[in-house]
């Protein structure tokens, strides 16, 4: 039969497969199914969505049969000692039955309806079915001709059987290790099924070497275990973590220790040891293709999904192991360490690599970096001698560079903001270490090797100068998108604050710039929650003051330099904060700009500020403005989800601020700001807090306010709740025990000598009495980590998700199929995260929309038509951009 004949002849059996009803299980008519399609494009192009809907809806008792038959054929091949013979047990059929299941599952994941259905079908324990016993015994009626043996006599038909899920998951996983199907012909294993780990690296040290044919059969079991663990993806992120999936659970518990090390194993070591660089030819990704990509892609996404899946709580005690998980995190060779930090950083560094390039586009960029970062995350948190490893060594310094690199990448890229999040929040979970935050002060060299756009100019200084100034550029520069993880930006630098030293005099001006933009009332009266942020700042600063004073001089400085600010917050009041607002609105229309101030607070990169010691100066007057506005709680609409949902903003650690206690307190120094504890000991007779503002101020701040995104109006009452709280006393005690011995000429400038002779002589100070009861006990350092929540995990989820949904998108032109007609999940109602178009691609190299860019398309095709050695070309891009769609994660 020729191939348009099976084309048309599969293609009219699918047409009868919903048009008539109850088609027998014993009928020839199924065989069709794994006999006549070619490749997985046949079946994923004559096999419609609308083809399965209507089959789905209208004929279900065919779609049980086809599943049923597809599942009974795949088993009975695996039990096939012959397999995969071409005659007696081709592995055709082996590879269609599985692009079978592949095409139909995610059309009865998505229908709701069919709920009940799918739980009784897949995960019901069930009795054989002659049709089945046919087929087993087809199956030992091959054996016995092969042994010249009679064929044995089945007793009991009717036994138990597993679940169909079970059945095809066990059947897949022993096929992952097929001799001659998916793992060569081993000279020292007898078995057909042999778990042995396919690539060297952890767990062994030679690999067993393979094939092209080997690797895409796998690519195709692989792509179906996705398939089965994807019901994800038609689940809610809010009921994700609390049902979870059950493939996954079953896969995860299964208590084969060989099985699942040697998944494990195989998994990762082909994840790790891909090297994407052997050609080093400039646009050599342009004329050849690796089809060992989509593998790559495949074991490392199916990693990732038994990795980080949390087990849901069944309210019966201690939820089951997720044995995954368990034997990484149990990984303690060094020289295991040391393989999984090369590769990790080798696929991370090739876009860096490629965006530094002189020759744009030269060198190709791997699309598998975003699941690669998720990996080192799961490392880090999952596994202490990982993360000891990395911070000993000081590799860790190269994923800080990393993640800042892409973070300032994407930030910009809504359908990246998921990615954008989860760089800042491992750069969280590295802070905690006390270790990291000392291994910040070495000096960071070589900065003029790094990509422009995370290079600081001028920059001369420690990691953790390199850090706290990136941090501030994040947040100056950002236009809002990413204001829902500022408090974990600031998470960071608070959890290194108790070990950094010698910080530059150009740290400090950004501290203090971070410091006057949310002292602003622009910013603190936006929003409700924006005066947390503010105790960030102000917690840094204390903890440095507390466990770091005589070794960051330049801090003390900026602090009396600028001690007009501190004190300025102290006579905060909403009448203040009002007519200072008016004044910069005024002052922006007199300008020509918007007058809206409340909803965009700015910050500013100016590093000096002419008014800072005027005794003119308004209280809290805003630093001088540049076109970076800081939207938290303004109206962004390129931002994707809700800042009040994320992680780091949900954290109790972020909500509070630290409230450092005082063993004494001078009586000049006002003590709004202090703790419970050091109001205690303020000496008999001092004045309480009180702040009056008139009924006209309010009812202007109501008018005002009412115009801002989310109608937020702050009252008294809401401010005298937070207000008290900051924790300022710390700060003002230094200034007040230091600020009257010093010369007022000496804060004038840094370069005058006076200034000069104070700084290298602040250490001195540590004796007098005020300050040494602020350096002598420092309270306990209290790291702020990213803590897990339901919504968390439910966010965590729909990040993997959408990158394995994205990967699928362009599987068709590594598979040779047109691209994106091969999509597992095209088509599909996803709920997990929303889906949607992307934009127009521009003119490139390989879509040329003009007569230059024909001339340079027409070079690329005749370089692909050469043979260099000894390879041929197929002309074929694995390259091009995403078809018609991108995911784009909406924050939980």
């Amino acid at each position: 039969m020729g191939a348009s004949e099976s084309k048309l002849v599969f293609k009219q059996g699918i047409f009868r497969l919903s048009e008539e009803k109850n088609i027998p299980a014993d009928d020839q008519y199924w065989t069709k199914f794994w006999e006549l399609p070619e490749s997985t494009e046949d079946v994923f192009s004559l096999f419609t969505p609308s083809d399965i809907r209507r089959t789905r809806d209208h004929a279900l008792s065919n779609l049980e049969t086809l599943l049923s038959s597809v599942i009974s054929r795949l088993t009975a091949l695996r039990n096939n000692p012959s397999f995969p013979d071409p005659q007696r047990a081709p592995d055709r059929d082996a590879l269609n039955c599985i692009r079978i299941l592949t095409r139909i599952l995610p059309f009865i994941y998505e229908a709701e309806h069919l709920e009940e259905w799918e739980e009784k079908f897949f995960w019901t324990r069930r009795r054989k079915s002659a049709h089945e016993a046919q087929v087993a015994n087809e199956v030992l009626f091959d054996e016995a001709q092969d042994d010249e043996q009679p064929i044995p006599v089945r007793e009991n038909e009717q036994e138990d059987l597993k679940p169909w899920a079970e059945e095809l998951i066990d059947t897949l996983l022993d096929l992952l290790f097929y001799t001659d199907f998916t793992i060569p012909n081993l000279p020292t294993v007898k078995s057909k099924v042999s778990y042995s780990i396919w690539q060297s690296g952890v767990g062994c040290n030679t690999a067993m070497g393979s094939s092209k044919e080997l690797e895409n059969n796998r690519c195709e079991i692989l792509r179906l275990l996705l398939t089965l663990t994807g019901k994800a993806m038609y689940m809610p992120s809010n009921t994700l973590p609390v049902q979870g999936v059950k493939a996954i659970t079953y896969m995860v518990t299964c208590s084969d220790k060989q099985a699942v090390l040697t998944l494990l194993c195989s998994l990762l070591n082909t994840a790790i040891k891909y090297n994407p660089a052997s050609w080093r030819v400039p646009y050599d990704h342009v004329v050849w293709k690796d089809s060992k990509q989509m593998l790559v892609i495949y074991c490392l996404q199916l990693l990732l999904v038994l990795l980080l899946y949390p087990i849901p709580e069944d309210g019966r005690g201690t939820p089951p192991k997720n044995y995954y998980r368990h034997y990484f995190g149990r990984l303690h060779r060094p020289q295991d360490f040391q393989f999984l930090v090369d590769g990790m950083t080798r696929i991370l560094n090739q876009p860096m690599q490629a965006t530094n390039s002189y020759l744009p586009g030269s060198q190709k960029s791997v699309k598998w970096a975003p699941e690669m970062i998720m990996l080192f995350w799961e490392a880090l948190q999952c596994n202490k001698r990982f993360r000891s490893f990395i911070i000993d060594s000081n590799r860790s310094h190269d994923f800080l560079i990393l993640c800042i690199f892409y973070v300032k990448e994407y930030r910009n890229d809504s359908s990246k903001q998921g990615m954008v999040r989860m760089c800042v929040f491992i750069l969280q979970t590295m802070s905690i270490e006390p270790a990291f935050g000392q291994s910040l002060n070495k000096k960071f060299e070589a900065q003029e090797t790094l990509p422009q756009n995370i290079r600081l100019s001028g920059f001369r200084g420690s990691y953790a100068d390199y850090l706290i100034m990136s941090i501030h550029n994040l947040m100056t520069t950002s236009k809002g998108k990413l204001d829902t993880v500022y408090p974990a930006l600031l998470a960071i630098v608070n959890n290194i604050a108790p070990y950094v030293e010698n910080l530059s005099a150009s740290t400090c001006s950004k501290i203090i710039q971070l410091f006057s933009s949310m002292s602003a009332p622009s910013f603190l009266l936006a929003n409700e929650t924006n005066h947390t942020l503010l105790a960030s700042v102000l917690d840094f600063i204390n903890t440095v003051l507390e466990n770091q004073f005589t070794k960051n001089p330049y801090l003390v400085y900026a602090l009396l330099k600028y001690s007009k600010r501190f004190e300025d917050l102290r006579t905060f009041t909403l009448e203040s904060g009002q007519q200072e607002i008016q004044r910069q609105s005024e002052r922006r229309k007199s300008e020509g700009g918007s007058s809206d101030m409340v909803a965009s607070p700015t910050f500013s990169h100016s590093e000096e500020d002419p008014h800072a010691s005027s005794g003119a100066r308004s209280p809290l007057s805003r630093i001088p403005e540049e076109n970076n506005p800081f939207t938290i709680g303004g109206d962004d609409s390129d931002e994707e989800g809700d800042g009040q949902n994320t992680p780091s903003r949900s954290s109790p650690s972020l909500e509070n601020s630290r409230r450092p206690s005082m063993s004494s307190v001078d009586e000049s120094v006002p003590f709004r700001g202090m703790s419970e504890k050091a109001r205690g000991k303020m000496p008999a007779g001092q004045p309480g807090f009180s702040r009056q503002n008139s009924m006209a101020s309010q009812s202007s701040m109501s008018a005002i306010f009412s115009t801002t995104a989310g109608s937020f109006t702050p009252t008294t009452a809401w401010l005298e709740s937070w207000l008290p709280e900051l924790p300022l006393h710390t700060i003002l005690t230094m200034i007040s025990a230091i600020y009257p011995h010093i010369p007022e000429t000496a804060l004038k400038s840094t370069a005058n000598p006076e200034a000069r002779t104070l700084i290298s002589n602040l250490a001195s100070f540590s004796e007098e009495p005020h300050v040494h009861s602020i350096i002598a006990e420092p309270p306990p350092v209290e790291p702020r980590g990213f803590e897990w929540t339901t919504l968390s995990l439910g966010w965590y989820e729909s990040l993997l998700w959408g990158f394995i949904f994205s990967s699928e998108m362009v599987v068709g032109s590594v598979s040779g199929a047109t691209p994106g007609t091969v999509g597992v999940w095209n088509g599909t109602s996803i709920k997990l995260f929303k889906v949607q178009e992307a934009a127009a691609q521009g003119p490139t190299l390989l879509a040329p929309k003009g007569a230059v860019d024909a001339v340079g398309s027409n070079l690329v095709q005749r370089i692909g038509n050469l043979s260099l050695r000894g390879r041929t070309t197929s002309g074929q891009d694995i390259s091009s951009p995403v078809a018609s769609q991108a995911p784009n994660v909406r924050e939980v």
